[in-house]
C-alpha cells in the first residue's frame, strides 16, 4: 500500500512548488502527497480541495463545482450536526481540522456513520510540530480522543503535515514519531498513511484489529 502525506499547500497557498514539494515528499520516504493548489500535471500528486462552509447547502453548492480532476475532497469540521451531513455526502472524502471542532462535533454516532461511508478523519501534524504548552497539550488531548474513537469504531484517519513549504515537510519516520505522542503505534501510523489509497479505491481501508 503506498504511503501518502495526507495534505500539503504548495505556491501560492504556500512557498513552494509543486514540483519541488513532491519530489521531497518522495526523498522523505512517501509514495504519493495530496496537494491543494499548485499548477501542472506532476507524477505521485492527488489532487485536492477543501471546502470551508458554514452550511451544508454551501457544502453542496461547492462540491458540485469541483473540477473532476481533484480527486480528494476535503471539508471543514464543524458541529455535530455538520459533521454528521457532510459525512453523507457523495465525493467528501476527508473530515479536516476536527481537533479544531468542539469534542461533542465527532462522537460514537459520527464515528460510525464515518465507518459506514468510508470517510477519514484528518490527524493535522502541524500543531504538534509549530505548537507550544497548553494550546499543543490540547490538541494531543483530541487526537488521544479521536484515535480511541477510531479503535472502537474503526472509521479511517490519515496523517497529513499541512506543509506549506519544504521545511515543514515530514519523513515517514518523523510522522510516526509525532503520532506517537497521543498514542499511535506502528501499524496504526502505517494504517494511517495508506487509508486515502482504500478509500480513492472504493476499498474499505485496511483496520488494525487490537487485541
Amino acid at each position: 500500500m503506498p504511503l501518502i502525506d495526507g495534505c500539503i499547500h504548495p505556491y501560492p497557498t504556500g512557498d513552494s512548488s509543486l514540483r519541488r514539494m513532491a519530489v521531497e515528499a518522495r526523498e522523505l520516504g512517501f509514495d504519493q502527497v495530496v496537494a491543494t493548489g499548485g499548477t501542472g500535471e506532476v507524477p505521485g500528486v492527488l489532487r485536492a480541495t477543501v471546502i470551508s462552509a458554514s452550511s451544508v447547502k454551501g457544502v453542496i453548492s461547492a462540491l458540485q463545482a469541483i473540477p473532476r480532476a481533484e480527486v480528494v475532497v476535503m471539508v471543514i469540521a464543524g458541529d455535530l450536526a455538520f459533521n454528521r451531513a457532510i459525512i453523507g455526502l457523495r465525493g467528501v472524502r476527508v473530515l479536516k481540522d476536527a481537533h479544531r471542532s468542539p469534542r461533542e462535533a465527532f462522537n460514537h454516532v459520527a464515528a460510525k456513520e464515518a465507518e459506514v461511508k468510508g470517510v477519514a478523519v484528518e490527524l493535522d501534524l502541524a500543531p504538534l510540530v509549530e505548537g507550544r504548552g497548553l494550546q499543543r497539550q490540547r490538541v494531543i488531548a483530541r487526537y488521544r480522543e479521536l484515535l480511541q474513537l477510531h479503535r472502537r469504531y474503526r472509521f479511517p484517519l490519515t496523517l497529513a503535515s499541512n506543509a506549506r513549504s519544504i521545511l515543514g515537510q515530514r519523513s515517514v519516520r518523523e510522522m510516526a514519531l509525532l503520532a506517537g505522542l497521543f498514542g499511535m503505534e506502528e501499524a496504526e501510523v502505517t494504517g494511517a498513511l495508506s487509508s486515502l489509497d482504500s478509500i480513492l479505491a472504493g476499498r474499505s481501508p485496511v483496520q488494525v484489529v487490537r487485541g
